[in-house]
């Protein structure tokens, strides 16, 4: 199940980034990235909560998905991020942590 999650995270990273790239879908190859790369994360995510709780598959998704889509437009488009913006995203990583370790909620 976190082979799936991870490669729908991957997807849905790759997928934001070329939406980006798209320019409101004017874009044909960015475009058709956009739309495969939403397309196999949603299904990715779909095998993976046959075995996940769906709030604790989504956490998972939404902390990396938002640390990797940052680091990757960093690289990619030269965006930058503040302390604030690292710090929050610090604790995203740590609460998903939390939620997964201690709490109860993360029992299938």
């Amino acid at each position: 199940m976190y082979v799936y999650l991870l490669s729908a995270i991957i997807c849905e990273v790759v997928a934001t980034t070329a939406l980006n790239a798209s320019n409101g879908f004017t874009k044909l190859w960015a475009s058709l990235i956009v739309i495969c790369g939403y397309g196999a994360a949603f299904y990715l995510l779909s095998l993976t909560l046959r075995d996940m709780k769906v709030g604790i598959a989504y956490a998972i998704w939404s902390a990396l998905g938002i640390v990797l889509v940052t680091g990757v437009s960093a690289i990619v488009y030269k965006q930058k991020i503040d302390v604030v913006g690292m710090t929050g995203m610090g604790l995203m990583i740590v609460g998903v942590m939390l939620l997964m370790v201690f709490s109860n909620a993360s029992v299938h």
